[in-house]
């Protein structure tokens, strides 16, 4: 039987580009120097769809976390709001590791990063580019932005080419941002549609959340073109790919292809959905999975005696 850490959850901000990111940090209680896990979520997600139960269930562990908002989103800084920047998100991945290396109450040597959905491909590029990291956890990755489109439907991709077009030239001529959907029924254009993205979103939205179910138009095209699923092979330190079999928003072939050229990745296979992830038996799963998975990776290194 396991014991539950108590924590506290200070309400934190740290720099980021020409703004700041809003989080939340939990410091388990009574344990000195933890080892810490930064969260950050998908499209256009906020910290308060259930980064917080993750976050609360690895400092319960005895490990702090920082769960936190990209820049344009929720209480973060940042203008035009709803601006989904991929460049930017990473620099505040960036930022967001400066920030805990900058504490002295958590050991800055046994660092971690974890993200979910669009966030779990951001934490694959993280963790390629940031050595000094002990862990990355990717939660149902976006891993091929080509593949994802073609699971959006050829029609559907179409109808957004107008608000396209004009969020384009608001960007030229520093007008306000065309909004696309980010998640819709079936057929619709957003930037996903599967049966399950709009209840799957409003099925995370606590009272009061800042989530807006809509993100600047221009965004389209990078997404299509992101693949951070290539990084996962120049990812050096341990990685867990937490996989949906059933996922209709990053489809899971892609993603196992791209887990299996982690030199240290792990993979671990859910019979649940995409949303199923965050919430119930799915979710109690994989918070163990990953406890067990990050108390093993951020354990202290031995020391050696003096003989």
């Amino acid at each position: 039987m396991t014991t539950s850490q108590p924590f506290t959850r200070l309400e934190i901000t740290f720099p980021s580009g020409d703004s700041n990111c809003a989080g939340w940090l939990y410091l388990p209680k009574g344990v000195a120097s933890p080892p810490v896990v930064i969260l950050g979520h998908g499209l256009g997600a906020t910290r308060e769809m259930r980064l917080d139960a993750f976050a609360e269930r690895f400092a319960q562990a005895g490990i702090a976390a920082l769960a936190f908002t990209y820049r344009h989103f929720g209480d973060s800084g940042g203008h035009p709001r709803q601006l989904l920047s991929i460049k930017r998100q990473l620099a505040d991945w960036d930022s967001a590791i400066a920030y805990v290396k900058a504490r002295d109450d958590i050991d800055r040597t046994r660092l971690a990063v974890w993200g979910s959905s669009f966030g779990g491909g951001h934490a694959i590029t993280v963790a390629s580019r940031h050595p000094e990291l002990r862990a990355a956890v990717a939660q149902c990755p976006f891993t091929d932005g080509l593949a994802s489109a073609l699971a959006l439907g050829p029609v559907a991709s179409l109808r957004m080419t107008p608000v396209l077009a004009r969020d384009l030239a608001a960007s030229v001529r520093g007008r306000a941002p065309a909004m696309v959907p980010i998640a819709a029924s079936p057929g619709s254009p957003a930037l996903m549609n599967a049966p399950d993205a709009l209840p799957g979103y409003e099925a995370l939205q606590p009272a009061g959340t800042t989530f807006r179910n809509e993100v600047a138009a221009r965004v389209i095209p990078t997404i299509a073109a992101y693949r951070p699923g290539r990084a996962a092979r120049k990812v050096a330190i341990p990685i867990l790919f937490c996989v949906s079999n059933t996922d209709t928003v990053t489809p899971p072939a892609e993603t196992l292809r791209y887990a299996q050229t982690a030199p240290r990745g792990e993979i671990k296979r859910y019979d649940a959905g995409h949303f199923d992830f965050y919430t119930g038996n799915t979710f109690e799963t994989l918070a163990r999975d990953q406890i067990q998975f990050l108390t093993r990776q951020l354990a202290p290194a031995p020391t050696s005696s003096t003989p």
